[in-house]
């Protein structure tokens, strides 16, 4: 199975100097997400396959102090929060 990940329809997000902002206009809550969590969502948001597995090599890429199993356990924490959240679907 692929999975594409999309944030609901009325989720908002933004770019910030630090990382990214999220604004579910259903319930008025926001979310902010640190550059490593801005970085996963970004990678999951781009609409092609293999969101998770690309996240992960992101990660790995952009930052040299992680390895691929700290790596996963970040994108498995982050997908699950925001599904959690109800602000990303597949």
């Amino acid at each position: 199975m692929i999975l594409v990940y999309a944030l609901r329809p009325d989720v908002l997000m933004t770019e910030t100097e630090y990382g990214v902002a999220l604004l579910d206009q259903q319930s008025a809550e926001y979310w902010t997400l640190n550059p490593t969590a801005a970085l996963i969502l970004r990678t999951l948001l781009d609409g092609r396959a293999r969101g998770a597995e690309r996240a992960i090599e992101a990660l790995t890429t952009q930052y040299d102090d992680i390895d691929v199993d700290e790596a996963a356990k970040d994108v498995d924490t982050i997908v699950g929060e925001l599904r959690s959240a109800g602000l990303l679907t597949t």
